[in-house]
């Protein structure tokens, strides 16, 4: 089990924001935290500390009036922590290779490939002739369909607004496992809540283990620190947002940092 950090960039700010309340309509989301500092301080800040293999999502999509701002923030980031991040949010084969160029370890994507609701494996094939499995990181981030009182996991896409067919599974898992570095998972239903893990999202996730797996969503003690260490047996990594002293939360960075080595 690792920390792996974030940088959440909205409206050319970083920012910790509900998953759940984000739309492209009017770039609007429910904010949990909005930065004094660019992005280029937290990448600097989790350089000195060593921490790598965190994320920078760009949260605005490409045709958001913000999008260039939100860019120009992610770039600063990568540019201060070369090779120390991953860059996910609008990532395509097209312009994978820009975003590694500018510093990003990896990429992370998820509508690319999960297009139209479906696994593209074309698109994916695409991407990784661009980046190489080793560099590409996929966003299983998920939800249920709890108006229809399911209780799988589906794969959503376009900032966590629209739902694909594709269930998380183990079977899923495995297929896609053979294209990528890692997966990246947020629990978009307690994103930004912090109310406690997604614990069957978790369990799921737990008995994985056939590559690293991040998981975000809801952590806001270290009482759900343990229980995630716990119910993913060790095996998965934790982002932790609007929980985090640096986002406003209670938890402090360096305890955080002694409790996962311990």
């Amino acid at each position: 089990m690792e920390f792996r950090p974030c940088i959440d960039i909205h409206n050319g700010k970083v920012k910790q924001i509900v998953g759940s309340s984000l739309k492209d309509e009017g770039d609007a989301a429910k904010e949990n935290f909005v930065a004094g500092q660019d992005a280029a301080y937290y990448a600097e800040l989790y350089k000195r500390k060593k921490i790598k293999n965190g994320h920078i999502i760009l949260l605005n999509s490409s045709d958001s009036e913000y999008y260039e701002a939100t860019k120009t923030q992610a770039l600063k980031a990568l540019s201060a922590y070369p090779g120390g991040m991953q860059a996910g949010g609008g990532i395509t084969a097209e312009n994978a290779a820009f975003y590694l160029e500018a510093g990003a370890s990896h990429v992370i994507v998820t509508s690319y490939v999960f297009k139209n609701g479906h696994i593209n494996f074309e698109n994916l094939q695409k991407l990784v002739k661009e980046t190489g499995k080793e560099k590409l990181v996929l966003d299983l981030s998920c939800r249920r369909k709890k108006e229809s009182g399911d209780t799988d996991y589906y794969i959503v896409t376009d900032r966590w607004q629209k739902y694909t067919d594709v269930v998380l599974n183990e079977k899923t898992m495995e297929e896609l496992a053979g294209y990528c570095d890692e997966f990246l998972i947020h629990a978009v239903d307690v994103e930004g809540k912090a109310d406690g893990i997604e614990r069957g999202l978790v369990e799921l996730l737990g008995r994985f283990g056939k590559i690293p797996v991040t998981y975000a969503g809801g952590i806001h003690t270290f009482a759900d620190l343990r229980l995630l260490k716990e119910t993913g047996q060790g095996r998965i990594h934790a982002t932790i947002g609007s929980a985090l002293d640096l986002f406003g939360g209670t938890m402090k960075l360096d305890e955080v940092l002694s409790y996962i080595d311990c």
